[in-house]
């Protein structure tokens, strides 16, 4: 229970920041703009505060991004009965309200003392609350800063305004090349055969309930079966697919990020398009966050396929014969599967019924109408199905002839289950909670290309263990592939270590020293 401290703190803060947010409104509108936009503002903090309320998110720019790169069939699981209850009651009734409102104009000199009045009015109780307590005010602003995108509509405004200012940025200029100077080194053995590297990115598939991770669960029963190494626990690079995705194919992720300039610059796949490997992304999913840019891409319709799509999402296995048809084409191949994964809220709608295994499950979007339980056991089976998916491509990756072929799969980040009273995932990243940051990846090298490369596989499991980043995708396929550039970071790159010495050091020694001669690229 708060203390009067507490208690006074709080109502300090609703005072300060309804006067504040009034303050801005009485600067900015007019007898004419004030009831649209004050019917916009009502509409949209409903919207927010629902979700807010329901699965504990943060309207931050990238939540708001997220929400405007979404497609249909992922908005659709999101309006429910629960949303239009919640609509009618926190937009209807002050839409009502506000329609009954008479704006009376008045003289231009009355109407100016009264709005300056007004505003007095408005930064004086600001001062009077806020000036008593500015230790505890200043403490939080400066140790909470995400604490500002709780406050409605300040938080969606503010988010727009600096989403809009991004995005001008990013689309007035075509994206930059990157790692220009890229080129196959020839450290792999003479007469080799093609190489086919399949590329999958799961979709919310979190550590904690990953049976390869060590979950109580065995969540990836064929998975195990396999000769595979296995990383339990990979730091993401952020708590969404709009962060993550893009942050996968960068050269320098999230240890130093800047989101504004990995969307500007081309990504990994263009590296490898440009020394020479055919490059396709497939997706299953809502798009590659601007990573295929000008590349070779299809999305799965939801209609693709009858037996595996409902006419808005189709089942990841809908992915395997197209596959199967860029297996078929020569030449080196690198081809990206965005998988669909353990997308939520809708658990229970990721995977077919014979993988419905660890039951009651929450079979509704409505997670408030499920146990924490239920909602997990849709969860599990949903990983289930992935560890199904991902054991069938490995296995058509083996009998692949006249290929060195390989996979590797990682997530893009987790999700919530109801931890702590939190949903779904986006949360800040300096605020999420562990679930919603650690991912699992895994490594599947099939005989030939082990030996094209020289990979040593128990020196790689021997690495599982340490600290491994989605910082280290990028520098690790470069590694795999035997690709040059002054971008690379041998210390990054996970096969380094494991390779035989004149193989690494040939990749290895340009890229050091051009490191050691020049600044560390900004983001």
């Amino acid at each position: 229970m708060p203390n009067l401290h507490q208690t006074l703190l709080f109502a300090g803060l609703l005072i300060a920041v309804t006067a504040l947010q009034f303050a801005v409104l009485a600067l900015l509108l007019t007898r004419r703009t004030v009831k649209p936009v004050l019917a916009l503002l009502f509409a949209a903090a409903a919207f927010a505060t629902f979700y807010m309320d329901r699965y504990s998110v943060f309207i931050d720019p990238g939540m708001l991004q997220n929400t405007l790169h979404t497609d249909w069939p992922e908005a659709h699981e999101l309006l429910t009965l629960d949303l239009g209850l919640h609509l009618l009651l926190y937009a209807g009734l002050p839409l009502l309200v506000l329609s009954r409102v008479q704006i009376m104009p008045r003289p231009l000199g009355q109407a100016f003392g009264r709005r300056l009045f007004a505003l007095a009015v408005a930064l004086v109780a600001t001062a009077l609350v806020v000036f008593p307590q500015f230790r505890a005010v200043s403490s939080l602003v400066r140790n909470h800063r995400e604490a500002r995108y709780l406050i409605t509509p300040a938080d969606f405004l503010f988010s727009g305004v600096r989403l809009a200012r991004a995005n001008a940025t990013v689309l007035a200029q075509p994206r930059e090349p990157i790692a220009t100077d890229a080129h196959r080194a020839g450290g792999l053995v003479p007469g080799r055969r093609p190489i086919l590297l399949v590329l999958a990115i799961g979709e919310t598939v979190r550590s904690a309930n990953f049976g390869l991770s060590g979950y109580a669960r065995d969540t990836t029963p064929k998975l195990r079966k396999l000769d595979l190494v296995s990383y339990p626990r990979v730091a993401a690079c952020g708590t969404s697919t709009e962060v993550s995705v893009p942050c996968l194919f960068a050269p320098v992720g999230r240890r130093d990020y800047d989101e504004e300039r990995i969307r500007r610059q081309q990504s990994l796949l263009h590296v490898l398009q440009r020394v020479g490997f055919k490059v396709q992304w497939l997706d299953n999913q809502s798009g590659c966050k601007g990573v295929c840019d000008g590349l070779p891409s299809e999305r799965i319709a939801g209609d693709a396929d009858p037996a595996l799509c409902d006419g808005e999402r189709c089942l990841d296995a809908v992915l395997l014969p197209r596959l199967a048809a860029v297996a078929a084409e020569p030449g080196d191949v690198v081809v990206v599967l965005h998988l669909l994964g353990n997308h939520g809220p809708a658990y229970f709608r990721r995977y077919p019924d014979e993988f419905r295994r660890f039951t009651p499950t929450c079979d509704s979007v409505e997670l408030s109408d499920c146990s924490d339980a239920q909602i997990v056991n849709a969860y599990d089976n949903a990983v289930l199905y992935t560890d199904h998916v991902l054991a069938t491509m490995i296995a058509r990756l083996r009998d692949v002839p006249d290929r060195d072929t390989a996979l590797i799969y990682v997530s893009d980040h987790g999700e919530s289950l109801g931890e702590n009273g939190i949903y779904l995932h986006g949360l800040p990243y300096a605020i999420s909670p562990a679930v919603q940051r650690e991912v699992p990846m895994l490594m599947w090298l099939s005989e030939g290309l082990r030996a094209s490369t020289g990979v040593d596989e128990a020196c790689l499991r021997a690495g599982t263990n340490g600290p491994v980043a989605h910082d280290n995708f990028f520098h690790s396929i470069l590694g795999l592939l035997d690709v040059q550039t002054t971008v690379y970071e041998p210390s990054l790159d996970l096969f380094a270590p494991c390779r035989p010495p004149a193989v690494a050091a040939s990749a290895r020694q340009p890229a050091a020293a051009a490191i050691r001669a020049t600044a560390p690229l900004p983001m």
